[in-house]
C-alpha cells in the first residue's frame, strides 16, 4: 500500500467525503505527518476511524491491510484497542439513538452477513466501470447512462444550535426539463416520461414516477435500479458538511427540491425491506427520521418499530422508546405500544440472558401487552385472522375487542407476520385472558384508555396520511377520509404540504393554448361543448375538469387493482368424448 509521506493542507471536508477519499485512494486525506504517527485534523473523523485519539500509528497505514477500506478500518480499531461496541465511545448507551452507520447504508454487506461475499460479489472486482465516484447509498451500475450532473446542487441555508439545514436547489436548465415533467405527467401517458428519461437520464422525478409505473406492472428489478439511480444523483450533488451520519443535518419537508430525496430514499427502504435486507432498511429509515426528526413528513415513527423487529435490534426498539416516549408521546401510538412489548418478551427468550432479567423482561412484556390491548382493542381480532388463528368463544363474543383505527389497521397490516410464531400467540393468549378478567372487574385503567381514545384519535394529520399513502396497506388506506381519497395524488409527491415553501413556479402557457391544442384540450371540448380555449373565464372549469378526471382515473386505477387481484382462472370442463374431432380446437 501507497504509504502517505507528505505533509498536507488542513482538511475542510465532512466525514462522509472523507471517507469517500479514503475507498479511493488513502493518501489523499488531509493529515499532519509526524516521526511515528499521522495527526487527523478532523476530530469527527478521528472518533470514527480511532476512538477518541486524533493520531494514528503509522504502522496501521502499513500493515498491509490491501485495498479494503473494512479492512483499514478493522485494523485501525484493534491497534487502539477500540470497537464500536466499546465502552469509550461506542456503547449504544453514549450513541445517539438515530445514530447511523456507513456500512449498514450498503445492502451488500448484510447479504454478506447471510451468504458470504463470494456468492454476492462474485466477479463484480473483475469489472470495470464507467463511474469513478464512489457513494454509500447505491453502487453505479455499468447498464447505466453515463452520469453527467443534471442540474441538482445542494447548498447550506444556515447553521444553528448545532444543526446544519440544506436545501437542493435545481438549475434554469434543471426548471425546464421539470416543467416538461409536469406536461408528461398530464398526459397520463407513461411513454412521454421514458421519452423524457431517454435525453435527461438523471432526472430525479421522472425516475421516481417511472419507478412506480414498473412496479405495478410488477417490473421490481427496473423499479428498483430507477430509485437507485434517483439516489446516486442526489448524492453526487450533496454539500460538502452534509453527513448521513452525524444525525445533525437537515432537509425542510416544505420545499419540493428536498421532498424527492425523502421519496427516493424511502423507497429504496422498502425495496430493501422487501429484499430481504432490514438491517440496512432501517438504517434508511433513521436516516429519514433523522433528516427531520421533530416534524417527521413521513411518520417514519409508525415503521420504525416494524423494521427493528424483523432484523432483531429488540434493545435499540426499547431504547428509542424510553428516550422518545415522553415528548413525542409514543406510548399513544399502537405499533408502539404492541411492538416494544414484543420486543421485550424476545429479549427475555435469549439464551444468552440471564435468569434474573429474563423474568425481569418477562414481567416488563406482560404488563405492556396488557395496557397495549387496553388502550388499543380493535388490535386484537384483525390480528389474529391475518394470523389464521381462531380465537375462543370467550374472546370473540365479548364486546370489548371492537373495531380497528386507521393506526390500529395500519398497524396490523404491516406487523401481522411477527406474531404467527407459536410461542408468541401462547403469550398473546394468556394476557387475553387476563386482560377480559381486568375489563370484567371494571379496572380503573379501562375507563380511562376508553375516555382517551374518544378524545383523541379524532382525525389524522397530513402526515400520517402521506404515510399511509406510502403504504400501501390495504387495512389502513380503507379508511382514508374522503378529502383524500377524492383528490389527485401524484406518486413523485404525495400530499405535498399545504404550507410548501416554491423556489420557483410553473409559467403559464398562453401562446401554446391558441396555436396548438393538447390531446387533454381535445378531451375537455368533447365533455365539456362550451369548452372555449380563447375565453380566460372557463379556466376554472377548466381546473374542476381536470380535477374530476384525475378522481375517476385514481378510482379506475384501484378498480382494475381489486380487479385483477381477485381474478381466478378456472380450467374449462373438457368431455371424455372419443369421437370429437381433434381439430376443431386448431
Amino acid at each position: 500500500m501507497h504509504v502517505i509521506k507528505h505533509a498536507f493542507v488542513r482538511c475542510c471536508l465532512s466525514t462522509a467525503d472523507i471517507y469517500n477519499v479514503l475507498r479511493e485512494a488513502y493518501c489523499n486525506i488531509i493529515f499532519h505527518e509526524s516521526d511515528n504517527y499521522f495527526n487527523i485534523d478532523e476530530p469527527c473523523l478521528a472518533m470514527h476511524l480511532y476512538g477518541n485519539s486524533q493520531a494514528i500509528p503509522k504502522y496501521v497505514f502499513e500493515s498491509g491491510a490491501g485495498d479494503d477500506i473494512d479492512a483499514l478500518l478493522e485494523t485501525i480499531k484493534k491497534t487502539n484497542g477500540l470497537s464500536h461496541t466499546s465502552e469509550d465511545c461506542g456503547a449504544p448507551g453514549y450513541r445517539p439513538v438515530l445514530y447511523v452507520e456507513h456500512r449498514n447504508l450498503n445492502s451488500e454487506n448484510e447479504l454478506k452477513r447471510y451468504f458470504g461475499a463470494r456468492a454476492v460479489l462474485g466477479d463484480q472486482k473483475q469489472r470495470q466501470r464507467q463511474f469513478h465516484r464512489n457513494t454509500w447509498m447505491t453502487t453505479p451500475k455499468d447498464t447505466w447512462p453515463r452520469f453527467s450532473r443534471p442540474g441538482i446542487s445542494m447548498s447550506l441555508l444556515e447553521s444553528k444550535d448545532g444543526l446544519q439545514f440544506f436545501v437542493f436547489e435545481h438549475s434554469r436548465d434543471y426548471q425546464q426539463v421539470q416543467f416538461k415533467f409536469f406536461d408528461a405527467v398530464e398526459s397520463m401517458d407513461p411513454n412521454n416520461i421514458v421519452v423524457l428519461l431517454q435525453l435527461n437520464p438523471y432526472h430525479v422525478d421522472s425516475l421516481l414516477q417511472l419507478s412506480d409505473v414498473c412496479r405495478i406492472q410488477e417490473d421490481q428489478e427496473t423499479a428498483r435500479d430507477l430509485i437507485e439511480r434517483a439516489l446516486y444523483s442526489f448524492e453526487c450533488a450533496f454539500h460538502p458538511v452534509f453527513s448521513l451520519t452525524s444525525g445533525t443535518s437537515r432537509l425542510d419537508y416544505r420545499r419540493p427540491e428536498n421532498r424527492a430525496f425523502y421519496l427516493a430514499v424511502y423507497k429504496h427502504m422498502m425495496f430493501l425491506e422487501k429484499r430481504g435486507c432490514p438491517r440496512t432498511a432501517l438504517e434508511y429509515c433513521k436516516l429519514i427520521l433523522s433528516l427531520d426528526p421533530d416534524n417527521d413528513p413521513l411518520c417514519m415513527l409508525l415503521l420504525i418499530d416494524f423494521l427493528c423487529l424483523r432484523c432483531r435490534e429488540y434493545a435499540s426498539l426499547i431504547r428509542l422508546y424510553e428516550e422518545w416516549k415522553v415528548h413525542r408521546n409514543l406510548s399513544q401510538l399502537p405499533n408502539f405500544a404492541f411492538s416494544v412489548a414484543l420486543a421485550c418478551y424476545h429479549l427475555s427468550q435469549q439464551e444468552e440472558t440471564t435468569s434474573d432479567e429474563s423474568q425481569r423482561m418477562k414481567v416488563k412484556s406482560d404488563i405492556m401487552l396488557q395496557e397495549a390491548l387496553i388502550m388499543f382493542p380493535g388490535v386484537l381480532m384483525p390480528l389474529l385472522d391475518l394470523c389464521t388463528v381462531q380465537p375462543d368463544a370467550a374472546v370473540s363474543s365479548h364486546a370489548f375487542f371492537g373495531p380497528k383505527s386507521q393506526l390500529e389497521g395500519l398497524y396490523v397490516g404491516r406487523c401481522h407476520s411477527l406474531w404467527k410464531e407459536a410461542g408468541v400467540m401462547l403469550w398473546m393468549e394468556g394476557n387475553v385472558r387476563e386482560v377480559l378478567k381486568r375489563v370484567d372487574s371494571q379496572d380503573p385503567l379501562v375507563d380511562d384508555c376508553q375516555n382517551k381514545r374518544k378524545q383523541r384519535y379524532q382525525s389524522a394529520p397530513r402526515s400520517i396520511h402521506r404515510h399511509v399513502l406510502l403504504s400501501e396497506i390495504k387495512e389502513a388506506t380503507s379508511t382514508l377520509p374522503l378529502e383524500v381519497t377524492t383528490q389527485p395524488v401524484m406518486s413523485y409527491d404525495p400530499l405535498p404540504p399545504l404550507d410548501s415553501i416554491m423556489s420557483y413556479t410553473r409559467p403559464e402557457r398562453q401562446n401554446a393554448r391558441a396555436s396548438n391544442e393538447s390531446t387533454l384540450s381535445l378531451l375537455f371540448r368533447s365533455l365539456l361543448p362550451n369548452f372555449n380555449l380563447q375565453r380566460p373565464e372557463d379556466d376554472l372549469e377548466v381546473a374542476r375538469a381536470g380535477r374530476e378526471l384525475n378522481q375517476e382515473v385514481n378510482r379506475l386505477m384501484v378498480a382494475m387493482r381489486d380487479m385483477l387481484a381477485n381474478i381466478q382462472f378456472q380450467e374449462p370442463q373438457r368431455e371424455d368424448n372419443p369421437d370429437r374431432d381433434e381439430e376443431e380446437w386448431d
